[in-house]
């Protein structure tokens, strides 16, 4: 009887431990949706975009989340669209800080956005 109950609470215990649903390891927020309209460009505004995106990496930091690569960039490259350098140039240093296999890519933009002057 003993072994009944101890072969049942190791088997139960074995299947909930496999219910457990594993956290994310980046945070996209609405990432998906802001690329997709920002390639689409027909129902949004860069500055919109701009607007959602920084509330996706609010979210990320408010949950204590890491942000997914790609999202500073890409928010970093609508400011530089918007002529909102300082800002540009700040999220592209963030991605390439959070990122460091991205410096490659990121010191490219940054040195298409200032004119191939370095």
């Amino acid at each position: 009887m003993n072994k009944i109950i101890t072969t049942t609470a190791v088997l139960l215990l074995t299947v909930l431990t496999g219910c457990k649903t594993v956290q994310p390891l980046y945070y996209y927020g609405s990432y998906d949706v802001n690329l997709y309209q920002h390639f689409k460009a027909d129902d949004i505004s860069v500055a919109e975009q701009i607007s959602q995106l920084e509330e996706t990496v609010q979210m990320a930091d408010n949950k204590s989340l890491l942000i997914a690569p790609g999202i500073l960039a890409h928010l970093g490259y609508l400011h530089l669209k918007q002529g909102e350098l300082d800002s540009g140039f700040a999220y592209l240093e963030k991605e390439k800080a959070l990122y460091p296999e991205s410096e490659q890519y990121i010191n490219f933009l940054i040195e298409n956005a200032k004119g191939g002057k370095q």
